[in-house]
């Protein structure tokens, strides 16, 4: 005992709870050398040192009170906690008087002190809680227990919310943001900062268009936004093929529009815009056929058959052709004849790194190239087509513009700062969270006197007409599912700001023109699959437009500990994070023994024995003789010609293991809807 007295440098009392009963703590150089209980009793001289024990474990060791007395006059300095009642702390410093010692009165966190520690808090260290202020390990012990209601957090979310409390320093705060609080300060996770870069504007004045589309583009525009007289600069209208990289609302689509119309109203030949889905080329469609109508015939081609609001049919000799990659490609695969093109413009070509889509659109940029250079070699005045390639998100742009043989056009800027919050919420809150920010997004006017609009994301259609029942704002729901006029009204309320909300599937997520603020992502998850850095970048480029808002702002609700299917290996909170501070991905296209089987049985029907010219310019690396053998073994190949079962499935796009259970089904008797129950039950459990 006598050595430990002589190592004291502080000396710290509190308040035990008992009256005249106090803790003591005996700290060198920050750690705790023992810690004891003072009992005082009240003499003629004032209060006096009575019982004096050293706190063992469970046990208390007896003690002179003299050594306490011997311990106070051997201290470097004697602290007294704030925590300490007025009677205490008047008790104290009048036993302290009479041995001639001086002490502090200071603040400390109570848990500690309950705790034997001494943990002195400065306005840097203190950490806000509803009745006192206490020390940042109590307070991130504090987290952790209000954390484990809320389910297993990762590690990186736990991270996140200790850096908050830390930061803030006021732990309701935080604990409030996991009851869905909204405080923007708090759910900030960084802004994404709008960026110029100097780029010399194009005067459309100095294009030299087709006299038509000339007068046309000067009405539209004085100048060309920077990635447009990007492209101009290098080669656009001298029919150079490029890969424009550029951010949502930069306006690279008018690259390919003007390059295309020019093309095809001086006789170059037709443009082909196409994109991935129906909603979008239907979407497209009519913004071409409206702007460019009075100069060309606009047509669509979605699928196996042309559907739209006026019932006319796909017209393969029209001047501009928008259609999805399937809608073409299965022109391609069934040997209809798209007459001369001049131009292609392939919109969204990071799809390219799909699994499911992406073998499909490599198949189709190689077959189609394909058809523009076999027509070129028998057409004397076809001179064949240009390529322009669009994306926002590219992880590998030199190298794919490289594989695609196309000039890069690269524009980073963005037009509005983005701002990404993050809060953490369960599936019951989530759509309380929505409404919350729904109304105070609608409620808010930019500058330029447009209000906030919302696009919600969310994994499954149903849960788009739920959430959007659940709004108070007018919201409507808008997903692959609805039908054509439906999603036109959709569209059109939204652009007239009659909805504060459309509520839309991930899948969805791509180029659809809804000027919104804000988005919502409701799920990370895009069907069973988590969402990829790629796509929710693109997701999130959908907020802010520079003719409409002021900036933009992304809204994560992130369940923690959750998954939405069984194969998913990662939680949705570690999703988040990974999505935040990931690396966007390689554009890069995949094959499996499926798809390169699929890919090889596309082009040899509409190749034939050049079929293996096809494969060898895609951007995955095809086993064409390990394909061909299985083709042949399939019986889905004569030499280089399909069978009528081959030709059957690759129009219909079909998986040799979906042909193969079809063919099982019909085999078996089974009636049509049997056998598509059958395949939908086999991708379930897939």
């Amino acid at each position: 005992m006598s050595q430990q007295v002589a190592q004291v440098d502080t000396l710290f009392l509190h308040e035990s709870g008992g009256r005249d009963d106090y803790t003591v703590v005996a700290t060198r150089d920050g750690e705790r050398l023992f810690r004891g209980r003072l009992g005082l009793k009240e003499t003629n001289a004032g209060p006096r040192p009575g019982k004096f024990r050293i706190v063992d474990g469970s046990d208390e060791v007896p003690r002179s009170p003299d050594q306490f007395v011997e311990l106070a006059r051997r201290a470097s300095r004697i602290r007294i906690s704030q925590q300490t009642s007025q009677h205490g702390r008047s008790e104290l410093r009048e036993m302290l008087d009479g041995y001639q010692l001086d002490a502090l009165v200071v603040r400390t966190c109570r848990f500690c002190a309950d705790g034997g520690r001494y943990s002195p808090i400065t306005e840097e260290t203190a950490i806000k809680t509803e009745r006192e202020y206490i020390c940042p390990d109590c307070a991130i012990r504090e987290l952790e227990r209000e954390l484990s209601f809320k389910g297993n957090l990762t590690a990186a979310a736990q991270d996140r919310l200790e850096e908050l409390l830390l930061d803030v320093q006021d732990l309701d705060r935080i604990t409030n943001l996991l009851q869905g609080n909204l405080d923007p300060d708090l759910t900030k996770f960084d802004e994404i900062s709008a960026t110029v870069e100097d780029v010399d504007p194009v005067p459309t004045s100095s294009l030299n268009l087709h006299p038509e589309l000339q007068k046309m583009t000067e009405e539209r525009f004085e100048n060309l936004l920077p990635v447009q007289s990007l492209s101009v600069r290098n080669g656009l209208f001298d029919g150079q093929d490029q890969l424009v990289v550029s951010a949502t609302a930069t306006g690279k689509t008018l690259v390919g529009e003007l390059a295309g119309v020019n093309r095809a109203l001086e006789g170059k030949g037709k443009l082909l815009f196409l994109v991935p889905l129906v909603a979008l080329a239907n979407q497209k469609y009519d913004d071409f056929r409206e702007r460019y109508g009075h100069l060309a015939n606009v047509t669509i081609r979605v699928g196996a058959s042309r559907i739209n609001d006026d019932g006319n049919r796909f017209d393969p000799n029209a001047d501009i052709i928008v259609g999805t990659y399937e809608g073409i490609d299965h022109a391609l695969r069934t040997g209809k004849d798209l007459g001369d093109i001049g131009s292609v413009v392939i919109d969204e070509v990071h799809t390219l790194k799909e699994d499911e889509r992406g073998h499909r659109l490599d198949g189709l940029i190689s077959r189609l190239k394909y058809y523009c250079e076999d027509r070129a070699e028998r057409r004397e005045n076809y001179g064949g087509a240009q390529w322009i390639y669009l994306s926002a998100t590219v992880g590998n742009p030199e190298w794919l513009a490289r594989r695609l043989e196309a000039t890069l056009i690269e524009f980073e800027e963005r037009p509005v700062p983005i701002e990404r919050h993050l809060t953490f919420a369960d599936g019951q809150e989530k759509v309380r969270i929505e409404n919350k920010l729904v109304r105070r997004e609608f409620d808010t006017e930019s500058s330029k006197g447009y209000r906030g609009q919302t696009i919600i994301f969310t994994n499954s259609r149903r849960r788009c007409h739920e959430i959007s029942r659940k709004l108070e704002y007018d919201a409507a729901p808008y997903h692959a599912g609805l039908d054509y006029r439906r999603r036109k009204k959709v569209e059109r309320m939204f652009a007239n700001q009659d909805l504060a909300a459309v509520v839309t599937t991930a899948a969805l997520a791509a180029g659809v023109d809804f000027p919104a603020s804000q988005v919502v992502f409701d799920s990370l998850a895009m069907g069973i699959e988590w969402l990829s850095v790629q796509e929710f970048s693109q997701m999130l480029g959908r907020a802010g437009r520079p003719d409409y808002h002021d900036k933009g702002k992304v809204y994560m609700l992130v369940e923690p500990d959750a998954a939405y299917h069984g194969s998913m290996e990662m939680s949705e909170d570690e999703v988040a994070f990974m999505l935040l501070k990931g690396e966007m991905e390689d554009v890069a296209t995949m094959y499996d023994e499926s798809a390169a089987v699929e890919e090889t049985l596309a082009n040899i029907t509409v190749a034939g024995k050049r079929a293996k010219r096809l494969n060898d310019r895609m951007l995955g690396e095809i086993p064409t003789k390990h394909a061909v053998g299985k083709l042949l073994e399939w019986k889905f190949i004569d030499g280089f010609e399909p069978t009528p079962l081959g030709r059957a499935i690759t129009r219909h796009f079909l998986a040799p293991d979906d042909a193969f259970r079809i063919l099982d089904g019909i085999r078996n008797g089974l009636d049509p809807y049997a056998i598509v129950a059958e395949m939908e039950l086999a991708d379930d459990d897939y």
